[in-house]
């Protein structure tokens, strides 16, 4: 899978103010992070506000996409949840041949236990031939897929190809690092940490904050990838202020509020998120301003 190597983006999705979906903004946000030199687009993940998307406004987000990216880059679509049927009739009846990949986030809320976890993605490994990239964020989900349970499953299914690594975990990342079949790409979630984790032995990103930045992020995974390393932390650290700012009051508020500042796209966010307040929306737009003058 030398396709998922590198940056990919979580693609967010741009609301107008009347909280309609905007796909002129996401038409720009999709050009500005292939401009930018990212290696691949997410669609549909936690930070597109999947959760609060109609099953109709879903089918706008992608075929804004698709249209927008005119074949430019590999695409990956996020099809996961609670409910192992429902996540397991998607892929049975979705036409997905527009995507190279799924990211299938671990269930979420009912807290599985590792067995839960494997059984459920077990059902969803042979509900499709498309390659599937796991996707661990105990941050969100309360709930923590061991590398045991990765490896595993990674072992069972030739179609489980990668895993999204958000824990933010290093120790964690190492691990699963060191147990994980040889073809099988360990994928950082977790801005803060992924230049770390590609140092060990990670294939890339799949990132938040380089789709506000992308050049510089973007080449920062690059220069991690071919063990440049001074230079890579040098950007990393000229980074760290804006990828804490952006978490600060919550994904997608932040980022949001980073292509307002652009003039990309405006910051609406839907219930229950609300806009980053104005002392967060100066000091992302100082950043902004600064980082692009």
């Amino acid at each position: 899978m030398q396709s998922l190597i590198g940056t990919g983006v979580a693609l967010v999705t741009p609301f107008k103010a009347d909280f309609s979906i905007d796909t002129e903004a996401l038409t720009r946000i999709v050009n500005f992070s292939i401009d930018g030199g990212v290696e691949y687009l997410v669609i549909l993940g936690t930070t597109a506000e999947n959760a609060t998307l109609s099953a109709s406004e879903k089918e706008i987000v992608i075929a804004t996409v698709i249209e927008a990216n005119k074949g430019r880059l590999p695409l990956v679509l996020g099809v996961g949840g609670n409910n192992t049927m429902e996540v397991v009739a998607e892929l049975q009846t979705r036409d997905l041949s527009s995507f190279e990949a799924i990211l299938s986030v671990s269930p979420y809320y009912v807290k599985p236990t590792q067995e839960g976890i494997y059984q459920h993605f077990k059902a969803i490994a042979e509900a499709t031939t498309k390659p599937i990239i796991l996707y661990n964020v105990p941050g969100r989900t309360s709930s923590n897929m061991l590398p045991e349970t990765v490896v595993r499953l990674a072992t069972d299914f030739k179609n489980i190809v990668a895993i999204k690594e958000a824990s933010g975990d290093l120790v964690q990342g190492i691990q699963l690092l060191k147990t994980k079949p040889t073809d099988f790409l360990v994928i950082s979630g977790d801005d803060m940490t992924a230049l770390s984790l590609i140092l060990a032995g990670a294939s890339g990103v799949i990132s938040v904050i380089g789709q506000g930045f992308p050049t510089a992020f973007s080449e920062m995974i690059r220069l991690g990838l071919n063990r440049k390393v001074d230079q890579a932390f040098q950007t990393l650290f000229q980074m760290t202020s804006i990828i804490d700012m952006i978490f600060e009051q919550g994904n997608p508020a932040g980022i949001k509020q980073v292509f307002q500042s652009l003039g990309i796209a405006n910051n609406t966010v839907r219930l229950p998120l609300v806009k980053v307040d104005e002392s967060l929306v100066n000091r992302i737009d100082q950043f902004v301003q600064k980082s692009y003058k």
